[in-house]
């Protein structure tokens, strides 16, 4: 904790401002209310002079900090997958599950974090999803085996599918338009490096210690932020008493849950699964789907939706969001295949493989905050462009990957990847969420992390099935072991380099914008 305090002042937020005081304490009755009122709308609104002050970075840091650990969960079994798999005896389109399943638990939670941010109070909602995330750690350091290790997966995947809508809504709170590039930036660092690095310290952490204590050594610190949050928080905005629509609940679920379930079985497939089962995930999802939209467009009248939809009348916020979803889908595909492929063809280690992987890592994190200063001054275009085009070079870079590849082949290209993506995930946040009105922020944050994660759930189980698809061909035509894995994996990185092309297409149509009719701002 005192390791935290120390480096929350540090984070690039801007330069300090004068705000009021926090709430005394000694008002009773209607003054308190009348007090709270005046002092939660001043210290939310951003300061137009493009300043935060002392409180004002504080929040935002102890969110990052926190959201940072809860995010780093998402790919940390993609190096133990193999050595879970063997232990758990499970097959790869199975063991996938603990990544994809987590996914899949914040894609249907997700959307009803935009009606618990405009309900319950900042302070307490931190503190529930923190709790929800270490009661999952402890669990899945104690699993005795794949089943309750899955449960603790979907367990802290509550816990997480909480925190990033509330840093990126309270972000866009807080943060007048002057500096949202330079503070997204930061939030980047949340939002790519976690998954990016996870893959680096799950593969040291397993060599020298055993895959439970990827568990047992972030549950101090999940803890310690817990704590520190309690302490340091205090409530952004002032909470409604609007209700909750519980028939828009079930109908994510099996919107969301149909769509990337029929995904998944498309890997078991290969392996002799029903037909029937995969074509009627897929229907219950699109129909699951489809009611939950036409309800949210009527609700949304009344102010009642689960998910506000009228975010997407904002051209900028809709194209922003189909980028991200093919980022992620990406980003989170290749992140899981790239172990599989380092270990199980060049026969790598856990531990070199991590520290195979630090380095892209690292660099992106250390990009991030340049991005948002450049995106202050240029504006999206002029990095999305680059950005997506870079992407695309690093994902057609693997089609060439063979069993002979050498380590410096396979750098080059996470190098490349994580400056590419790092050049993306800030300009495509604030551009996509600075178009949309400010009632509708924690509406837009939702749907940007629904589309987000559902979209890197999608990438899993689709490029880990059509690997399992390529690897079942190969067998059949009695290839070994070494040549079915990389001849389904090449497979894999065909079609997620293909679909890097749409995203150079759509980094050209995105612009700076404000709320009001989509109207550019100086670029």
């Amino acid at each position: 904790m005192r390791v935290l305090s120390v480096l929350l002042p540090r984070l690039h937020f801007g330069a300090r401002a004068h705000r009021p005081a926090p709430k005394p304490e000694h008002l009773v009755g209607e003054d308190v209310k009348q007090q709270s009122d005046v002092l939660d709308h001043a210290s939310s609104a951003p300061d137009t002079a493009g300043q935060l002050s002392a409180r004002d970075r504080t929040v935002i840091g102890v969110l990052l900090v926190s959201t940072f650990v809860v995010i780093l969960n998402e790919t940390i079994m993609s190096v133990a997958l193999p050595t879970l798999m063997s232990e758990l005896a499970v097959e790869a389109s199975v063991g996938q599950w603990l990544t994809t399943g987590f996914l899949l638990t914040m894609s249907v939670v997700i959307p009803i974090t935009g009606f618990l941010i405009r309900r319950v109070p900042t302070r307490t909602l931190f503190g529930a999803a923190m709790a929800l995330f270490s009661a999952g750690t402890f669990l899945a350091a104690v699993a005795p085996g794949f089943a309750v290790l899955l449960a603790a997966r979907v367990i802290q995947a509550g816990g997480t599918a909480i925190m990033l809508p509330l840093l990126m809504t309270t972000v866009m709170t807080l943060v007048p338009p002057a500096r949202r590039g330079a503070v997204m930036g930061n939030l980047s660092i949340v939002i790519s490096v976690a998954p990016a690095i996870g893959p680096a310290v799950s593969g040291i952490v397993l060599t020298q210690f055993g895959w439970r204590y990827m568990f047992w050594l972030v549950l101090p610190i999940a803890l310690a932020a817990v704590l520190l949050g309690l302490r340091l928080i205090t409530n952004v905005g002032e909470p409604t008493s609007a209700p909750i629509d519980l028939p828009s609940v079930a109908l994510s679920v099996l919107g969301f849950g149909g769509l990337v379930y029929g995904l998944s079985s498309v890997g078991h497939s290969a392996e002799g699964a029903s037909p029937v089962m995969l074509w009627g995930a897929f229907g219950v999802g699109v129909v699951g789907l489809a009611a939950f939209v036409a309800r949210q467009l009527v609700l949304q009248r009344s102010d009642r939706a689960l998910l506000d939809l009228r975010t997407f009348r904002s051209p900028t916020f809709t194209v922003a969001s189909a980028m991200m979803m093919l980022m992620m889908a990406m980003l989170l595909g290749t992140i899981v295949l790239l172990p599989i492929y380092l270990q199980q063809v060049l026969a790598l280690e856990t531990f070199t493989i991590g520290l195979l992987l630090l380095p892209g890592g690292l660099l992106m994190g250390l990009l991030g905050p340049v991005v948002g200063r450049l995106y202050d001054r240029f504006g999206p275009r002029a990095l999305l462009v680059p950005g997506a085009a870079a992407v695309s070079a690093a994902l057609w870079s693997t089609t060439m990957f063979t069993s002979g590849s050498s380590m410096l082949q396979v750098l080059g290209f996470h190098l490349l990847l994580s400056t590419g993506l790092a050049f993306v995930f800030t300009p495509l946040f604030t551009s996509g969420l600075g178009a949309v009105e400010p009632r509708l922020y924690s509406y837009g944050s939702a749907i940007f992390g629904t589309t987000q994660q559902l979209a890197g759930a999608a990438g899993v189980a689709l490029l880990v099935s059509i690997m399992s698809v390529g690897s079942a061909g190969l067998a059949a035509e009695g290839a070994s072991v070494v040549e079915q894995t990389a001849g389904g994996i090449h497979a894999a990185f065909l079609v997620a380099a293909s679909l890097s092309l749409l995203a150079i297409v759509g980094a050209f149509f995105i612009r700076s914008s404000t709320p009001s009719g989509d109207a550019p701002v100086g670029h």
